[in-house]
C-alpha cells in the first residue's frame, strides 16, 4: 500500500465551552480542550495512576456552532478528523507551534439529562429511569466536504 492515513479518533471530555470566532465571510470556527484519560496500575506501589492528554479540537462553520450550541464543559463527545500542524509568531517574537484536531465527524455521548446535571452542580450519582424514559444521545453530525454524492445512506 502506497497511501498515506491521516486519521484521529478520540473519546474525552470538555474541558472548557465552545470558543467561537466569526469571518467577516460568514464562516465560523469553533475550539475548545479535550481531555482523554490513562488509568493504570503502578505495579511497584500498587496504586491507581491517571494520566491526563489535553487535545486541541477544531470545528468549521455548521459543526462549530452545533457543538457551540449543545456542547458544555465536562460533556463527553466522539471527534474524529486529522491532525494538522500549525505555526505562528507570538508576541514576544517567538515562532509558537501547535498540533490541532480538525474534525471532520463527531457524536455527542453525554445525554441531555447528564449535561443538565453537569452544568445545574447537582451530584453525578446514577438515577434510577425507566427504560423508555431514557434520553438517546444527540445524533451524530457528518462533516463531508462535499454532501452531493448519491449515495441512498
Amino acid at each position: 500500500m502506497s497511501g498515506t492515513l491521516n486519521k484521529v479518533m478520540l473519546i474525552g471530555h470538555l474541558g472548557d465551552e465552545v470558543k467561537m470566532h466569526y469571518f467577516e465571510g460568514g464562516g465560523c470556527i469553533g475550539r475548545f480542550p479535550l481531555a482523554t484519560n490513562e488509568t493504570y496500575t503502578n505495579k511497584q506501589t500498587g496504586e491507581r495512576v491517571t494520566n491526563t492528554d489535553w487535545h486541541n479540537i477544531v470545528l468549521r462553520n455548521k459543526a462549530a456552532e452545533i457543538c457551540e450550541k449543545y456542547l458544555s464543559k465536562g460533556d463527553k463527545v466522539y471527534v474524529e478528523g486529522r491532525l494538522k500542524n500549525r505555526q505562528w509568531q507570538g508576541e514576544d517574537g517567538n515562532t509558537r507551534y501547535t498540533t490541532e484536531v480538525h474534525v471532520q465527524d463527531f457524536t455527542f455521548l453525554t445525554t441531555k439529562q447528564e449535561s443538565m446535571e453537569n452544568s445545574s452542580g447537582q451530584s453525578s450519582q446514577p438515577q434510577q429511569m425507566h427504560h423508555d424514559e431514557r434520553t438517546p444521545p444527540k445524533s451524530s453530525a457528518p462533516l463531508s466536504q462535499d454532501d452531493d454524492d448519491d449515495l441512498p445512506f
